[in-house]
């Protein structure tokens, strides 16, 4: 079924308007006509998932650059379907497409609560935050039914470990009793991404996620309950949505966040030419404008994977983006990062049959 052009009315309430092949794949499928007349049309894309055991659910990482060196992530793919989803490339080592698969052939992994408790119970485990949303969203809307991100969060509540959470998705709120419990001990810290708060550009550069002003109801609720919150103005997208920052920002303080934090749009390996597909399809009179300022950041290219430059660019764009920002924090008395968490309270708690401790 994968063509260059899916129909439109086949993939509505999707972002990507393709679904090629991973780059591994021996084979490019192509959808051809075969010469029969049909009066009905092909039925619209669906959301499949499939259910995975994982053999270990921690996932480690050296960069630099990111404030974490372990994460978890309960589903791999995305319904949100955002464009620009740097995760979109992560599609293609399961055999599946970045494009419309990595928004409708999702991963649940139900055991990743149990196989969590397994691993923080190993005696070489060393605690340090453990992160969700970096990848996938935990809280993306396959998680109202399979509740695998409120199973891991009781495991961590639990084991007292401090966790960082970042997510779209409002179905955050009905967390928020654990994460209450978890914030009177200074273990957690949350992450709500706004990118635009323009209610028809969120709806076509992000399709399945909850409108820009659901999002900040959402920290408005966290931040009522005591759990410390920071808008992620990310990804600004030049030419596009950087003249939000400064609006974005100051909804977001009022809304209740502590923090605020930024990226530049990243483009990495296949999300360059899906994103631009969709903008010449979305954005047509915007599409040569945004690009020209996306490879004057990445030293002109369209994405540039070192560390130190990914994130923020460089370039008289980014500097000015960069100044603006911290111009803006200062003056809406923002912080631009959230005191560090508690790994002192980290404990493994006994299972059935463990001796009791007299002490």
């Amino acid at each position: 079924m994968d063509q260059r052009e899916i129909d439109k009315d086949r993939r509505r309430g999707r972002a990507a308007t393709s679904n090629d092949v991973g780059r591994f794949e021996p084979q490019t499928r192509v959808a051809i006509h075969d010469g029969w007349d049909r009066d009905e049309d092909l039925p619209p894309l669906r959301t499949e998932v499939a259910v995975e055991r994982p053999r270990r659910v921690i996932t480690r990482n050296t960069s630099p650059d990111v404030g974490f060196d372990r994460s978890v992530n309960p589903y791999r793919g995305c319904e949100h379907g955002c464009i620009y989803c740097f995760a979109r490339p992560t599609h293609a080592f399961l055999g599946l497409s970045p494009g419309l698969d990595f928004e409708t052939r999702l991963i649940a992994r139900p055991a990743a609560p149990e196989q969590l408790a397994r691993e923080l119970s190993a005696k070489r485990y060393q605690v340090a935050p453990l992160a969700f949303g970096t990848n996938t969203d935990p809280y993306q809307p396959i998680e109202g039914e399979r509740a695998i991100m409120r199973g891991c969060l009781e495991v961590l509540a639990e084991f007292r470990h401090p966790v960082t959470i970042v997510t779209k998705g409002t179905l955050i709120e009905r967390d928020i009793d654990i994460l209450r419990d978890l914030a009177a001990d200074n273990l957690v810290r949350v992450g709500i991404s706004v990118t635009t708060l323009d209610p028809a550009l969120s709806r076509a550069m992000e399709p399945r996620v909850p409108a820009p002003a659901r999002r900040l109801r959402s920290i408005e609720r966290l931040s009522a309950a005591g759990i410390p919150v920071r808008v992620m103005a990310s990804p600004m997208i030049p030419a596009l949505t950087d003249h939000e920052l400064e609006p974005i920002l100051e909804a977001a303080r009022d809304a209740g966040a502590q923090a605020a934090s930024y990226i530049v749009l990243r483009l990495p390996r296949e999300v360059s030419g899906l994103f631009q597909d969709w903008l010449a399809d979305a954005r047509p009179d915007r599409a040569a404008r945004v690009m020209a300022r996306v490879r004057e950041m990445h030293g002109g290219r369209d994405y540039d994977p070192d560390w130190g430059k990914r994130m923020r660019g460089e370039g008289p764009f980014a500097k000015l983006l960069a100044a603006r920002f911290d111009l803006a924090v200062k003056r809406l008395g923002l912080a631009t990062a959230l005191p560090p968490l508690d790994c002192a309270k980290f404990r493994v708690p006994p299972r059935q049959g463990d001796q009791l401790s007299l002490f």
